[in-house]
């Protein structure tokens, strides 16, 4: 039997009977569950399950009514706000790019290592050549390298996409958490943010949140299915899609 607290230590992300209600409706539910570091974890389950109050407590825009949201071996994510949980390495993209269009693709990365909006052209000058080399990198990864002059505004939805996972990546975030990434691509686009998730998974740890079975099934990742705000099965694809209760809730709709 494995030592509750050598697993707590040893996990990236560490929930443990994390309740939230709203207005008497219980979005979360004694929600348990771990992620190791470096791991890629994908999270399904129906409309209404906890997903989203899940990435909100975890990046701290709703606080628990109870439970245990520990980060890196112990850090305590519920006493910070989103801007301390944002510098622990924590970053978040939602299902529409929020990426700034009037910049060219370069900008936008460049903004996002500044991290300071506020002040970003004086910042900018001061990029060192490691940092410079840190953007043509990830350019490489997201696959924009021969787009990075181009005004985000003008890429492909696909590409927005790419772009704001390239955004969290300048910043060496640790923890991903991509919402319903691919919702709108083409299937080209889809096949290639499948390999780009599984590029940087590995080095980083991330956790996608999606209901394309189709697409789960080709991240192929360890799988957790949430209903009613607490954990229904978890374990592989094949082993989630085969269990009744899942295709009784969710699958089987």
């Amino acid at each position: 039997m494995p030592d509750p607290a050598a697993v707590m230590h040893g996990s990236l992300l560490y929930l443990d009977g994390v309740s939230v209600s709203f207005d008497g409706f219980h979005a979360l539910d004694g929600l348990s569950f771990i992620v190791n570091p470096g791991e890629l974890r994908t999270i399904i389950g129906p409309n209404g399950a906890g997903k989203t109050t899940m990435m909100d407590v975890v990046t701290g825009k709703t606080r628990p009514d109870e439970g245990q949201v520990l980060f890196n071996g112990g850090v305590d994510l519920t006493r910070l706000d989103e801007a301390g949980i944002a510098n622990l390495g924590i970053g978040r993209k939602f299902q529409k790019p929020t990426v700034f269009e009037n910049l060219s693709v370069l900008e936008n990365l460049e903004l996002a290592l500044a991290n300071d909006r506020r002040t970003w052209p004086t910042l900018l000058a001061r990029l060192t050549r490691k940092q410079h080399r840190r953007i043509d990198e990830v350019l490489g990864t997201i696959g924009l390298g021969a787009h990075k002059n181009a005004r985000a505004g003008t890429l492909s939805h696909g590409q927005k996409q790419w772009l704001e996972v390239g955004m969290l990546l300048v910043q060496k975030t640790q923890l991903l958490l991509l919402d319903e990434p691919v919702a709108g691509m083409s299937d080209h686009e889809t096949e290639k943010t499948a390999a780009l998730i599984r590029e940087i998974a590995g080095a980083r740890t991330v956790i996608v949140v999606e209901h394309d079975m189709a697409f789960v099934r080709e991240l192929g990742a360890r799988t957790t299915v949430l209903h009613e705000g607490k954990v229904l099965a978890e374990g592989s694809v094949a082993a989630v899609q085969a269990n009744p209760r899942v295709i009784e809730v969710y699958l089987g709709r």
